[in-house]
């Protein structure tokens, strides 16, 4: 959405024609006859631009620059001014104006100086707004990042969960946080101090997964299991996440609804990405498990539903890339942020978190190479994970030795011409690591 621009101007001629010229060419704007309609509604919530006269009666646009900023000092404010009064628009900017315009302007003059306004306020709003995320990150709570309504609202009831009991369904597609959900509320809930222990479905075979939740084919279908060395017993009475649920075979479904039952049991936080009900509906979930579980559940959205996400979520991951590896973040500019804006991300955050992290280590060009965000995979093959651990270890050592390659050379005793031909493969410049 476009910020809103607000006019500021008690001549209703200049707010008409000023309304219409942004209308015109694609801005939301709004009009104020008077300063103070215009500072009572004003907030540090305010993302767009604001064009103050500065001759006014009542507030006069210096009255209300000050007060405005001391609203938020961080505006980007636009003063008009009439011929011969550039002194006071000088003096305006010094005390924090972002610019002035000098009466008659033209259009190109206004719409030059109202982007470059909107592009000063965004990134000042950006970066509060990856503060804000980054103190999430560092205190106690869901580590679940975003902005979004349906964010927000994920985030509290996983914080109001925290202080629950009861067994619990996360529901959402890979990559959108279900694993990290579930150790926050183990790890702050009231079964902290006991284990975690989980288990991932889908990796295990369908012949050994009773033997591996319950501990043998036949404790899993006695009347009174004992569960001994089973991830049941390694559970006791902490948190057991089944990962994935949906892979369990229905007889095994059935007998971990009978568990629910006892009360010497783990908590189960469980997993999925498909529709359960549809899986009941085609006889291949238990509906008596669904029951157990899904009086408790939440809905993790995707990446793609909560698009205005993308941007911070991408700034956070590459500004603690290039924090843990001691090298300066990138610069997210116009065109890379439409590319990330226009791309599907099917793996959601863990796609973009593995993105960003690429990005910082291996550089633009190294992303085209690969094919960029189109090529994204679920999983690496063997080779692909040699590859990114060859690269971490070569640009941990000339990062630590500065791009001095005779030192990177003899800590990782490599000949000359050896290490020459890793640095091009892996798009590494000696240049980028020099103090």
């Amino acid at each position: 959405m476009t910020p809103e621009i607000w006019i500021i101007d008690d001549e209703r001629t200049i707010r008409d024609a000023l309304s219409q010229t942004l209308d015109i060419e694609g801005f939301h704007s709004r009009a104020f006859a008077n300063a103070k309609d215009a500072l009572e509604q004003l907030s540090t919530a305010f993302e767009g631009v604001i064009i103050s006269d500065i001759n006014m009666p009542q507030m006069d646009g210096m009255t209300f620059l000050k007060k405005a900023l001391d609203v938020d000092s961080e505006l980007s404010i636009v003063m008009l001014t009439g011929h011969g009064d550039i002194s006071t628009a000088v003096s305006a900017m010094r005390q924090g104006a972002y610019d002035f315009l000098e009466k008659p302007f033209s259009t190109d003059h206004l719409l030059d100086v109202l982007k470059r306004g909107i592009d000063k306020r965004q990134l000042v709003m950006e970066n509060r707004e990856l503060k804000r995320q980054l103190e999430t990150q560092s205190a106690p709570g869901p580590r679940i990042l975003g902005n979004a309504d349906s964010v927000k609202q994920l985030r509290r009831s996983i914080f109001h969960l925290k202080d629950q009991d009861g067994d619990v369904l996360l529901q959402g597609e890979r990559g959108t946080g279900k694993e990290l959900a579930a150790r926050f509320i183990h790890d702050q809930g009231t079964r902290q101090d006991e284990p975690f222990v989980g288990m991932k479905c889908r990796q295990i075979p369908e012949a050994l997964i009773a033997m591996e939740l319950f501990g043998s084919e036949q404790l899993a279908y006695a009347t009174l299991p004992s569960y001994k060395n089973s991830k049941i017993a390694a559970a006791g009475k902490g948190t057991l996440f089944l990962d994935g649920i949906e892979a369990l075979p229905l007889n095994v479904q059935e007998k971990l609804a009978a568990l629910a039952d006892s009360s010497e049991r783990p908590r189960i936080i469980a997993s999925t990405r498909v529709d359960l009900t549809n899986s009941i509906a085609q006889g291949h979930f238990s509906a008596a498990l669904f029951k157990r579980l899904s009086a408790t559940s939440l809905v993790f959205p995707p990446l793609r539903d909560r698009s205005e996400d993308v941007i911070t979520l991408c700034q956070n991951f590459v500004r603690t890339t290039a924090s843990r590896f001691g090298v300066a973040p990138p610069t997210l500019d116009a065109e890379h942020k439409d590319k990330l804006l226009q791309h599907p991300w099917k793996g959601n955050v863990r796609e973009l978190q593995a993105y960003s992290e690429r990005w910082v280590l291996m550089g633009e060009q190294c992303l085209k190479n690969e094919g960029g965000t189109d090529h994204e995979k679920e999983h690496d093959t063997l080779a692909d994970r040699i590859l990114k651990v060859e690269r971490a270890i070569l640009f941990d050592a000339l990062n630590r030795h500065n791009g001095m390659l005779k030192e990177v050379q003899n800590e990782l005793g490599l000949a000359r011409k050896t290490l020459y031909e890793k640095l091009k493969k892996h798009h590494l410049d000696k240049q980028n690591f020099k103090g």
